[in-house]
């Protein structure tokens, strides 16, 4: 029979986290270890089959400690350079910098999310140097849209090649696995961490994207004075409302779903007549007849009412866009829809 814990001072850290879920129930517990990633909770898990029987003292002792140095640490601030310095503290330098490269990196909590994230160009510039099994190894593994966007970006004859790779893969080994998520996470994560930085240009056209129209057009001019190649870019990066005309029609009847019939009709009302045809033309007869009494019977509408509704649409479309539920052209000309 297992001896009885009664001395908290012997007890590992992770046994005390152990004891501590144990003592917090089902309910609770399981909404913690929904947190954490599959390393901790098989850690923890490990620690709890293990553990024994706990006295009643060492469990209240557990949780006044807990409380204690809850308490004693006051509001708390979580950074990168917080959490650096804290990782210094209990591991080798060189592991605390792949970690952070790590976060640091595109969000997702395994190595395939990760890679999910990243843009599909960075992704076969990579990717084309590798050896066709790996790259057939590691489109298995991610979204299969996002796969068929790499895919299209690698040179025709490499392409072909993994798709000959793919179609003859079968269960692809543990070790094999491993092997090249190692690879990704030491080489290409930690290389792209480094080297990732938002350009300045599109940071600055989400900005002016949600200013009313009057700042918008003092803010452009003012710059075009003074900068214009950035007002260029920063106007070329920008997506407008009369950009919603590049959407096909199946974009736009899921649009239509997805956003106030109201706030569609004061939009509209200082849409361009193109725009406003092709909202209608992808609207039932009765739906459209209907949207344009309203926009009728409303009258004058400000400008800045205009330009928030206006806004809110594109917002939704963005939303739907970054879901993968319609499609959006980044920028005219080759990306332009031809019927």
């Amino acid at each position: 029979m297992a001896a009885v814990k009664d001395d908290v001072r012997q007890m590992s850290g992770t046994d005390r986290a152990a004891a501590l879920l144990l003592a917090l129930g089902e309910e609770i517990t399981g909404t913690i270890l929904l947190m954490m990633d599959d390393e901790e909770i098989k850690e923890l898990s490990q620690a709890m089959a293990r553990l024994g029987s706990i006295s009643a003292n060492v469990v209240e002792r557990l949780f006044i400690d807990f409380a204690n140095q809850i308490a004693n640490t006051g509001s708390v601030v979580g950074s990168f350079e917080s959490t650096e310095r804290m990782l210094l503290k209990a591991l080798p330098s060189d592991r605390v910098e792949r970690i952070m490269e790590e976060i640091r990196g595109p969000a997702g909590r395994t190595m395939w999310d990760k890679l999910g994230n990243v843009n599909e160009q960075v992704l076969a510039n990579y990717l084309k140097n590798e050896y066709p099994q790996t790259v057939a190894v590691v489109l298995s593994k991610i979204r299969p849209e996002h796969a068929a966007r790499v895919l299209g970006a690698l040179p025709d004859e490499f392409g072909v090649e993994v798709i000959m790779r793919m179609l003859r893969m079968e269960a692809v080994q543990k070790e094999v696995l491993d092997k090249v998520e190692y690879t990704l996470r030491s080489e290409f994560m930690s290389n792209l961490a480094r080297t990732s930085r938002r350009d300045s240009h599109e940071m600055m056209a989400e900005i002016f994207n949600n200013l009313d129209r009057s700042a918008e057009g003092r803010f452009i001019t003012a710059l075009e004075e003074r900068a214009r190649e950035s007002a260029e870019r920063i106007k070329a990066l920008m997506f407008t409302f009369e950009d919603l005309s590049r959407l096909d029609p199946t974009g736009i009847q899921t649009l239509l779903r997805g956003v106030d019939k109201n706030k569609l009709a004061i939009g509209l009302k200082g849409a361009s007549e193109k725009l406003r045809d092709l909202f209608f033309s992808n609207m039932s007869e009765r739906a459209a007849k209907l949207l344009r009494e309203d926009m009728q019977s409303m009258g004058p509408v400000r400008l800045r009412d205009v330009d928030e509704a206006q806004a809110l649409i594109v917002a939704t479309a963005k939303d739907l866009a970054a879901k993968g539920e319609i499609l959006m052209a980044e920028n005219k000309g080759e990306d332009e829809l031809v019927y």
